[in-house]
């Protein structure tokens, strides 16, 4: 396994619409498995294939507590086939955007159908944080990050700070 470079916002590659995945065979289930140890190094409950310069519909989640056994869920071309009308409010953070966290609404329940690693299609009722966490990592599949549920004036603060940072660290001038 290995750790993969994790995208950080502004970068446009954050914005497409990933690509369909027609079959999982070993080489999808070594991404799969270096996206988790990319997520579990970084540390983090969630990750898409969109985070590291791949744009395919793959998104890995873990949202085990660390004194847990882990409990990684793979899941190739996930769709929501149903969600309910009651909403639930966490506050998210994200891999892609360091160091930033605000309060996104989303609907508190969902039924996620996807692909598993051993191309089994397979249906997963999620509520909490399991629901919050797949709807997050679903919205990168479609070039959406969770500033983009916010105001523009945040949204737009904080893609200045990370730029700022990001230039900051190269050295480049303002």
């Amino acid at each position: 396994m290995a750790k993969l470079p994790i995208l950080v916002a502004p970068d446009p590659r954050l914005k497409q619409t990933a690509a369909p995945i027609g079959k999982v065979d070993d080489a999808l289930r070594r991404l799969m498995d270096d996206m988790l140890e990319t997520m579990y190094v970084a540390p983090g409950i969630g990750l898409a294939a969109p985070q590291v310069g791949v744009s395919k519909r793959l998104i890995v989640v873990d949202i085990a507590k660390e004194d847990e056994p882990k409990a990684p869920i793979c899941m190739v071309n996930p769709e929501l086939v149903w969600i309910s009308d009651e909403d639930a409010t966490y506050e998210e953070g994200c891999l892609s955007v360091p160091e930033h966290y605000a309060e996104v609404v989303r609907p508190a329940r969902v039924r996620v159908r996807f692909v598993d690693r051993d191309n089994v299609v397979r249906e997963l009722d999620a509520d909490g944080l399991l629901a919050t966490v797949v709807q997050h990592e679903m919205d990168h599949l479609d070039g959406i990050l969770f500033i983009d549920h916010l105001t523009s004036l945040k949204r737009n603060m904080i893609l200045r700070k990370l730029t700022k940072a990001r230039k900051s660290a190269t050295g480049s001038a303002l």
